[in-house]
């Protein structure tokens, strides 16, 4: 009985939070002349910004993001301690990395605990699909989405809202996340990080919100394709799990049937048959953030692909400039937003031709 009156009162409650936006959206209008822009105590508000504001309120207070922020959180902060704790073996004295003490505190690892960037890569794709597998369906099941719709606002400024409300959450997240790591960094190691490093985690943070906002893009598509929040978020759930688990293995599978044996390919084909692997990795979402990241903050790495024997003798060893390191991972960050910018546009044109009447 408990459990069930506990139901009905999260039930009253989000129905009183839609009954209040609604009628905080009756009472701008009422104060105007026309629906685009919302006059209240001399100051003017605009429906998209109490929509976002409502969004946002609604995330920052359930338990489902804190609970994601909690374990993020100790993750994180786990693997930095772990860096903070074997950065004097990493640290070596011929190593060309050696002037980048900084971003070793996001790769860094003790064997034990995962580093940062695995950490937020792998946890990530999760915080998406949470804050957007019940972004529309949950409305509309309640019958509140029609409600919201009759009000003279623009269909579009609903979805439109609630990406951005999601995406600033995710970004204040990430950003405090980044920073408190630097913090606690330059407490311990008494070192404070060079420009060029410190580029490199703005430019990794914001890698890291692109590859989330792909994950919550798709997650809102599910939750405009299917009337059940439980269906949306097992949906995405499977498919995060198929390109974080199961998708290598088949890769892996597929080129061990074509590799011929190793003594009859010459090194051409087998950097061939490498470079085909690559390519069929860097489909999964994951392999192209692991690819960005992992080139920004080790700026040792100067190729993301095999080379041959002619290409690495002669070479001196030495880390790349950031304009270098970006050059290098360009094609993966396209690869991000692009995959961002066709869920939006799915998720976009199939709420506008939704039928959003609840049954």
């Amino acid at each position: 009985m408990r459990f069930i009156t506990g139901i009905l009162k999260e039930e009253k409650r989000m129905k009183e939070k839609n009954n209040n936006l609604i009628g905080r959206i009756q009472q701008y209008i009422s104060k105007t002349k026309g629906p685009g822009f919302y006059r209240a105590d001399d100051r003017v508000y605009h429906p998209f910004n109490v929509i976002v504001q409502k969004e946002i309120s609604d995330h920052v207070r359930s338990w489902r993001f804190i609970i994601l922020l909690v374990i993020i959180s100790l993750t994180c902060l786990g693997s930095m301690y772990t860096a903070m704790s074997s950065i004097k073996e990493t640290i070596k004295p011929n190593d060309p990395e050696g002037s980048f003490v900084f971003l070793k505190l996001f790769t860094s690892s003790d064997g034990i605990l995962p580093s940062f960037v695995v950490f937020l890569g792998f946890l990530g794709p999760l915080l998406g699909i949470s804050l957007g597998f019940d972004a529309v369906n949950s409305e509309q099941s309640k019958g509140t989405l029609s409600r919201i719709i009759s009000q003279p606002i623009h269909r579009d400024y609903i979805l439109n809202a609630k990406f951005m409300a999601s995406l600033i959450v995710v970004s204040v997240m990430f950003f405090a996340l980044g920073f408190l790591v630097m913090g606690f960094g330059l407490i311990s190691i008494g070192i404070p990080p060079t420009p060029g490093e410190f580029l490199r985690i703005i430019i990794f943070i914001f890698i890291s919100i692109i590859y989330v906002a792909f994950w919550l893009n798709l997650s809102i598509v599910f939750s405009v394709k299917f009337r059940q929040p439980a269906t949306a978020a097992l949906s995405g759930i499977a498919i995060w799990l198929f390109f974080a688990i199961f998708y290598e293995m088949i890769v892996d599978l597929i080129m061990k049937g074509l590799v011929p044996p190793t003594g009859l390919v010459t090194e051409a084909q087998m950097i061939n048959f490498e470079n085909f692997r690559l390519n069929l990795l860097r489909i999964s979402p994951s392999q192209l953030f692991s690819d960005a990241t992992t080139t920004l903050l080790m700026p040792n790495v100067r190729s993301l692909g095999p080379l041959s024997l002619v290409q690495v003798i002669g070479t001196i060893p030495g880390p790349l400039s950031l304009t270098q390191s970006l050059m290098l991972v360009w094609p993966q960050v396209t690869g991000l937003i692009a995959a961002t910018i066709i869920c939006f546009v799915i998720s976009y044109v199939s709420f506008m031709r939704k039928e959003i009447r609840s049954r």
